[in-house]
């Protein structure tokens, strides 16, 4: 059965869904490499200190996943997982957009605010990436926005109270794509000890790791960062009341900024929080993200079906 065609486009919930661990496990890729927390009893963001480099492999083989670069640049912009899986020459029955939804959203939210023209005009492109935290333990997959932006250098910073303490500050080149599980396959040579590192060398995709609110960390951040883009994914805004500060500033630097949730409740519920401090609408109005991740979540408090990076909108 073709992987991506199995989850309903009108998002009913199904509760004959297949279980993630059974999902994941048919495809010996459960509780392992970058699949590690994507199903209940995977790791949390704590032993994310423990994961340095060792999350660097898609753990499936070279048909299936996009361990080296594209075979031709994109013909024009992508606005589906299909689209996105026949320029990359992948098969529908792969996986692998339940992990790169995460840079494939940032694709969307840079197209989505106006920034795509941009890509080709500039030479680095700057986000300011809010809240991760499974990401924390996916970080090879963000290698994919090299394809994704030929000849740009991608800087993301992440910050977010998920962040260790001990990882403040660390800054992760990733000089190519997560690889694939083939012995000989060319990205195991080109990739060898480059996917993934700690350091300090310039790379097309750098990300930096900052502990904190953004409304605490901006001033230091922004002294050599300063954003073409605000991205927020899965943020919960009516959740969390650390959000209003934040907002706030975002509001001041007038930088565009995109908000991802679960569901479109959640981000109706962020709108009018949003609206209640800027006393504005949404920039963009709420929408399906085609580059959702295309797999149910699992134990949601809501009785809704919830997807990651489900819905979106801009301020």
């Amino acid at each position: 059965m073709i992987f991506l065609l199995r989850f309903p486009k009108n998002l009913r919930f199904s509760e004959k869904q297949e279980s993630r661990c059974s999902f994941l496990r048919k495809r010996g890729i459960h509780q392992v490499g970058l699949w590690v927390c994507e199903c209940r009893c995977g790791a949390s963001v704590t032993s994310f200190g423990n994961s340095r480099l060792e999350s660097d492999t898609w753990n499936l083989s070279n048909i299936l996943c996009p361990c080296r670069g594209p075979s031709s640049p994109i013909a024009k912009a992508l606005c589906s997982w299909k689209d996105y899986y026949e320029w990359r020459c992948i098969p529908l029955q792969s996986p692998v957009s339940l992990l790169l939804h995460w840079p494939l959203t940032v694709y969307h939210s840079i197209q989505l605010a106006g920034l795509g023209s941009l890509t080709s005009e500039i030479s680095k492109l700057c986000i300011h990436y809010l809240g991760p935290e499974k990401e924390l333990l996916q970080l090879a997959v963000f290698g994919e926005l090299r394809a994704l932006f030929p000849g740009v250098f991608v800087q993301i910073e992440l910050i977010g109270p998920a962040v260790p303490h001990h990882r403040d500050g660390d800054k992760i080149d990733l000089h190519s794509y997560a690889h694939c599980i083939e012995q000989d396959c060319d990205c195991r040579y080109k990739n060898e000890n480059t996917s993934c590192s700690i350091g300090h060398t310039s790379s097309a995709v750098t990300l930096q790791l900052h502990r904190g609110y953004y409304h605490e960390r901006f001033l230091d951040i922004s002294k050599d960062s300063h954003p073409h883009l605000v991205i927020a994914p899965n943020a919960g805004i009516a959740a969390y009341a650390s959000w209003l500060p934040t907002i706030e500033l975002i509001k001041e630097i007038n930088v565009p900024a995109v908000f991802s949730d679960y569901c479109e409740e959640a981000c109706n519920l962020a709108a009018c929080c949003i609206n209640a401090v800027t006393n504005q609408p949404p920039r963009l109005p709420i929408q399906l993200n085609p580059f959702r991740q295309p797999m149910v979540v699992e134990d949601s408090l809501l009785h809704l079906p919830c997807y990651s990076n489900c819905f979106l909108f801009a301020m």
